[in-house]
């Protein structure tokens, strides 16, 4: 079984943008150097929340070296490599260019709603194909289909490089039965912020975090306290960030943790259609937290 390198506090790596658009490479450096030197343990980058649908090949390439230059090894790099087509991503494995990349996130197919039996074909394929361990991600709110608690472990039984999955499913029972059946030295990470708390008292290893990319050090004391064992400090954390995790998601993800950095002054709050900023109301309702809380770049 490869090494799961994914633990702890992971960041889900937003795109920032200038105002005509383009990629705000001196934005995202900021970010890069602000979450590792305040408690993130690895980057996952080109996921859904780095807006990567809308991102050219080319944009695709040249952040991936940016990123990989500028984290220099300090932390793992998670990379999403995902979509409907298991050929294309099939190819995309052999043929991209992995160097300074850890591990790939692959996320179950969207629209085409496989079977289970599908989607075990398909992660196979992928497993098959890839140079790096994978890591797969199972969030049906955003794909349109769950992947059963039975199809992941049989997927981590038969594929050595199948180290874990992001499970977003919202499905606490479905995520302790994989918790509980999964072989040696395959993980159970949380892809939903709120959540993460009660889900690493049932065993899971960390999180990949959008509201990271704001709080990072406050997020992974959450995150520590809670692997750590110390249920009682890591759940006043998680209890004082409730209503925020909720306006974060409000109107869809990037847009509320967009509007957060916003207002603390680290980027421009400016996303790439379809995708559009936050409602007036919200950024409101979350500058003011920001502004309560005294959290400040």
């Amino acid at each position: 079984m490869a090494q799961n390198k994914f633990r702890g506090l992971g960041i889900a790596l937003i795109t920032p943008f200038r105002t005509d658009g383009s990629i705000d490479t001196d934005a995202l450096i900021r970010l890069v150097e602000f979450q590792i030197s305040h408690g993130a343990d690895f980057l996952c980058i080109m996921g859904t929340t780095a807006e990567t649908p809308t991102l050219t090949p080319d944009e695709k390439r040249t952040l991936k070296d940016l990123l990989v230059e500028r984290v220099a090894g300090r932390v793992p790099l998670l990379m999403g490599c995902g979509g409907n087509c298991t050929a294309a991503i099939v190819h995309e494995l052999q043929t991209f260019d992995w160097t300074g990349i850890d591990g790939i996130l692959s996320v179950c197919p969207m629209y085409n709603k496989p079977s289970q039996e599908g989607l075990y074909q398909h992660f196979s394929a992928i497993a098959k194909a890839s140079p790096l361990p994978v890591v797969l991600y199972n969030v049906p709110g955003r794909t349109g289909v769950n992947m059963t608690a039975d199809t992941t472990l049989r997927l981590a039984r038969d594929h050595h490089n199948i180290v874990a999955i992001k499970e977003a499913s919202g499905n606490i029972t479905q995520m302790d039965d994989i918790i509980k059946q999964k072989p040696d030295g395959f993980d159970v990470i949380s892809g939903d912020d709120g959540i993460t708390f009660p889900l690493i008292t049932l065993g899971a290893v960390g999180v990949i975090s959008v509201i990271g990319n704001a709080l990072p050090a406050e997020f992974s004391r959450m995150v520590r306290l809670a692997l750590a064992g110390d249920y009682a400090s890591a759940r006043h954390i998680h209890h004082k960030f409730a209503e925020l995790f909720k306006l974060l998601f409000v109107d869809g993800n990037p847009a509320g943790v967009k509007a957060m950095l916003h207002a603390m002054g680290m980027i421009e709050n400016q996303l790439r259609l379809p995708l559009v900023p936050t409602r007036l109301t919200t950024m409101k309702q979350i500058s003011d937290i920001v502004h309560e809380l005294g959290i400040k770049y």
